[in-house]
């Protein structure tokens, strides 16, 4: 963390003790951006998640970021299309192989998405 990031956190940390319920606190720029696009996702009903700062995740943690069961998950990592390895008896999941997995999902979504629309359009299905 940054000297300046680290003084952001000591003054957040500092104004939480006082048990108010509104603090008043100076931070940078970077931090107060980030702090409100947090404030903005949870106003807009949003959830927010925050990984503790490794760069794997468990196959339990892995289904509750892509939003599906970890069964599910174990079948996406016996298909080879989440990639893991084994910490002694555990699967982790790097988080980055998860982000390319949700891009390429995304991907062959937009794929199949446009096929349709040209389909319907072929066969005269849209007005």
């Amino acid at each position: 963390m940054t000297t300046l990031l680290e003084e952001d956190v000591q003054a957040l940390e500092q104004s939480l003790q006082s048990g108010d319920d509104r603090i008043e606190v100076s931070l940078s720029r970077e931090t107060a951006a980030l702090v409100a696009r947090i404030a903005k996702a949870k106003a807009e009903g949003q959830e927010v998640v925050t990984l503790r700062g490794y760069d794997e995740v468990s196959p339990a943690e892995a289904g509750a970021l892509l939003r599906m069961s970890r069964p599910q998950v174990r079948k996406l990592m016996d298909r080879g299309l989440l990639p893991y390895r084994m910490v002694g008896t555990h699967h982790r999941i790097p988080v980055a192989g998860m982000k390319r997995y949700v891009a390429e999902q995304r991907e062959r979504r937009a794929t199949a998405l446009a096929e349709l629309a040209e389909l319907q359009n072929d066969l005269g299905l849209l007005e």
